[in-house]
């Protein structure tokens, strides 16, 4: 039984049926903003691989905290209070000593 507005769904059922509507509508732009925080690891590995392969043709914006999420993305935007900190592939930013990102993924594992 779905209680109205589907309220009676955890947080992390309700984003994926989120992701399942884009992909049955075939969008051509999906954004995920903390799409997979409510879900726990193993979902969200399945969620990454159906997203690679699904959404390959398209185009994937994806705000994440949680920085294994996006290491298999084209680019990655290091951002702070709306100001971009660094922008490149992530290979790029993980070979660069400095780098605010590859420190966020050391501090990751």
């Amino acid at each position: 039984m779905v209680t109205e507005g589907g309220e009676n769904f955890s947080q992390g059922q309700r984003q994926l049926f989120c992701l399942a509507r884009a992909f049955v509508r075939k969008s051509s732009i999906l954004i995920m903003d903390e799409a997979t925080a409510s879900i726990d690891m193993a979902t969200e590995s399945i969620l990454q691989k159906v997203v690679m392969t699904s959404f390959a043709d398209r185009t994937v914006v994806t705000i994440a905290h949680r920085v294994h999420t996006i290491l298999n993305a084209d680019l990655v935007i290091v951002m702070k209070r709306g100001i971009i900190l660094e922008y490149d592939r992530p290979q790029a930013l993980l070979d660069t000593e400095d780098s605010i990102f590859a420190s966020f993924v050391r501090a990751d594992k």
